[in-house]
């Protein structure tokens, strides 16, 4: 058997049904595995073993009795700190948030706790979320368990770092620009963001998405069944469908699959990932998929609009912090947000005009295929103590060219691994379905999952964190 932080979620259910294991001996490795990575990871914020140990042990006398108390019974799962979990402060990333214990659970980590799941703590994020970087004011700097001096992307920083490190299974993150995508596709593990209010969440705005981050499709398939039940907090949330997320298997023969590996606007695909992503969807072809390259579908003036309106939005949210507040919050963000000062009404709302041509646009290129694959991000890892790849914050979208459309548009998209490059840094494929059609995506990229290459091995803790 696989050391027991490296087991996934859908192994460790059938071992705790068969009692050939036991959730506290499993979160007990789990907490181990994660003593010896985080004096380098920095994943982690209020990470509780002896409340872990506790929801443990309960849910192994649940088991003992044959009386699971939900299909995530025993699980070790980790949520992002965005996402408010009762007793716990939610700092969003920053020195300046006033700490204030959260009253309730959010929808997400509800749904966890009414399934049995064994929360270990919570996962760390850069200020107010507005990063692809694990750069933060209030966390230690996350950082890349496959590089260490590079960067695990944002804004589910921790999350991601952590799944490819063995902190539990499943984690969630949230995303609204690629921040579950492009961690993922920088660390090496799966993602899915679903369709906009797939998963209930609360605060519930256009193009906010809770999402599972695993190592496997079927962990992820798993998560769904839970974190999609409904809750009526989330005003923005689909009615309710009870999907078979199990039912993975699917012949992908006859699909009609776009590929588009031009974004049309943003940093310059790096050839390796190129390469990796064409060898992917010639993967789909040898399958029997008929797959069409297209074009751009996005204009610079899309992204442009974009930034103007959460640049206006976010100077509003900092103006209105005490100014000893504000003083702590990221000199990046800082200087990105003001940005939207003196910015006209007119502007304002026509930036945010342009969110909605980036969705009418998105939608158009998609309707003619069944699914569509792009790189996730452009380029593989970036240094570790950057603000972005870019580190400019007079450009500080370039990176997400492949990932904020389908917020925008609310189509279903995840990010699978499909390649490393020749410095072991992993590339990410994602996969575009249409409205909808998150068990479609799920189902495309479990087929892609059985196809490629044989993985590299997880990363290990450095040696020096084992002393």
């Amino acid at each position: 058997m696989a050391a027991l932080h490296d087991l996934s979620a859908v192994e460790l259910i059938a071992a705790y049904r068969r009692k050939a294991l036991s959730p506290r001996e499993v979160a007990q490795a789990v907490l181990d595995h994660i003593a010896t990575w985080e004096p380098q990871l920095h994943a982690t914020y209020a990470l509780d073993p002896a409340a872990a140990l506790a929801q443990a042990e309960a849910s192994e006398a649940r088991w003992l009795k044959g009386a699971p108390q939900g299909p995530l019974d025993g699980v070790p799962s980790m949520i992002k700190e965005n996402i408010a979990t009762r007793g716990v402060p939610v700092p969003l990333g920053t020195a300046a948030t006033e700490l204030v214990p959260a009253e309730r659970d959010a929808p997400p980590a509800a749904r966890l706790r009414e399934a049995g799941a064994v929360i270990l703590g919570k996962t760390t994020m850069p200020d107010y979320g507005m990063l692809s970087s694990g750069l933060s004011t209030f966390h230690p700097l996350t950082r890349n368990p496959w590089d260490l001096s590079k960067n695990p992307g944002g804004s589910s920083a921790g999350a991601a770092a952590g799944v490819a490190a063995g902190y539990g299974p499943l984690h969630v993150g949230t995303d609204i620009g690629g921040s579950v995508r492009l961690p993922a596709g920088w660390c090496g593990v799966f993602t899915l963001k679903p369709s906009l209010g797939r998963i209930p969440i609360f605060p519930p705005y256009a193009g906010r998405v809770a999402g599972p981050m695993t190592r496997t499709v079927a962990d992820a398939a798993l998560a769904m069944a839970t974190l999609s039940l409904p809750d009526a907090r989330d005003t923005m949330s689909l009615p309710y469908q009870a999907i078979e997320w199990d039912r993975l298997e699917r012949d992908i023969k006859g699909l009609r699959i776009g590929l588009m590996l031009d974004a049309g606007w943003g940093l310059p695909v790096d050839a390796e990932v190129r390469d990796a992503v064409v060898a992917a969807a010639r993967a789909f072809e040898a399958a029997g998929a008929r797959v069409e390259a297209i074009g751009p579908f996005m204009t610079r003036a899309m992204i442009d609009g974009l930034d103007d309106f959460w640049r206006s939005r976010s100077w509003l949210d900092l103006r209105a912090l005490p100014p000893a507040r504000a003083a702590l919050v990221l000199p990046y963000i800082s200087a990105w947000a003001r940005g939207g000062e003196g910015l006209s009404g007119e502007r304002v709302f026509r930036g945010y005009s342009q969110m909605g041509a980036m969705r009418d646009a998105a939608i158009a290129a998609c309707a003619p295929f069944d699914y569509l694959l792009t790189p996730t991000a452009p380029i593989p890892a970036y240094a570790a103590e950057l603000a972005g790849p870019t580190d400019d914050p007079a450009r500080p979208f370039e990176h997400i060219a492949f990932t904020v459309a389908f917020n925008m548009s609310e189509q279903p998209a995840a990010s699978i691994d499909c390649g490393h490059t020749a410095g072991g840094l992993p590339i990410g494929l994602q996969i575009v379905g249409q409205r909808f059609d998150d068990l479609g995506v799920l189902q495309l990229a479990r087929a892609w999952e059985q196809m490629r290459p044989a993985s590299r091995p997880w990363p290990s803790p450095p040696a020096r964190a084992c002393r």
